[in-house]
């Protein structure tokens, strides 16, 4: 009974989750983690590293999601893969050194850090403008060495990919909004795979760990997931051409908000 409840869950997560991503174009990492971790705390499962286990699976979906976006994006020309190229290092060391810290953080460290930048993206979500800019071209330099770790390191703290540091950096450097979100699909991918194998090695031997952990991913959640949201973002994209996304995506900023508050919540009162 308590696998046919954790099946249950995650079928429901990974729906929620792709018609969200084909909808408002947002990562489902967003999404997942508090999702992965509400599933396996309501389930009785009593890990020490339940928020890990939540990251790392997060980010294991994303690889295969970041894929299919990249090869899609690619088709219609809008991936900018000079940006993809310059600023790829950078991001993978960043993850990397994202790793390392998250796997030596308890639960509730890694649940503020997800409630206060959840917090942040969520407002830039609902307020931000597109024609916001802080120049007409992407950083180089010493700049692109600081930031470029920067979003690789607070994405894999996170357990989300490339989109939601990404998509507002390069708007904000004039590139249009496709070209953005396509080229923020790449900077998933090169988050999520090194974290990914980053995690596949630290964990091991957690007596409160859900079934069918490797280190700190999970199988199960990670096959369902990726089945359903690969099942239902092509409706979330139907969906995107019969209504306007603008409203929506003020509506899934406030949620977005509401979760990253109540896992402060739960960070700072148990």
């Amino acid at each position: 009974m308590e696998m046919v409840l954790l099946l249950v869950f995650l079928l429901m997560i990974g729906a929620f989750a792709g018609v969200a991503a084909g909808l408002l174009g947002v990562g489902g990492g967003i999404i997942l983690v508090p999702a992965f971790y509400y599933a396996f705390a309501s389930l009785g499962y009593e890990s020490d590293g339940l928020m890990q286990i939540s990251v790392a699976t997060s980010l294991a979906t994303i690889i295969v999601t970041s894929v299919r976006s990249v090869l899609s994006h690619h088709k219609k020309a809008a991936v900018e893969w000079e940006i993809l190229r310059g600023w790829a290092p950078g991001i993978a060391l960043g993850a990397l050194f994202g790793v390392l810290l998250a796997s030596g953080l308890k639960s509730q460290s890694l649940m503020l850090i997800f409630g206060i930048l959840g917090v942040v993206i969520g407002l830039y979500m609902a307020f931000g403008r597109m024609d916001w800019r802080l120049g007409s071209t992407m950083p180089a330099g010493w700049v692109r060495m600081v930031v470029s770790p920067v979003i690789g390191f607070l994405s894999v703290l996170m357990g989300i990919g490339g989109g939601s540091f990404g998509v507002p950096l390069m708007s904000l450097y004039g590139r249009t909004i496709h070209n953005a979100v396509a080229t923020a699909a790449g900077f998933g991918l090169i988050i999520a795979v090194p974290s990914t194998i980053g995690f596949l090695f630290t964990g091991w031997g957690d007596p409160g760990a859900p079934p069918f952990t490797i280190g700190r991913v999970n199988l199960i959640a990670f096959g369902v997931v990726v089945s359903m949201t690969l099942l239902t973002a092509p409706l979330g994209v139907k969906l995107a051409h019969m209504m306007n996304p603008k409203p929506l995506k003020r509506v899934f900023a406030g949620f977005i908000i509401l979760m990253a508050l109540n896992m402060l919540r739960k960070a700072l009162l148990g």
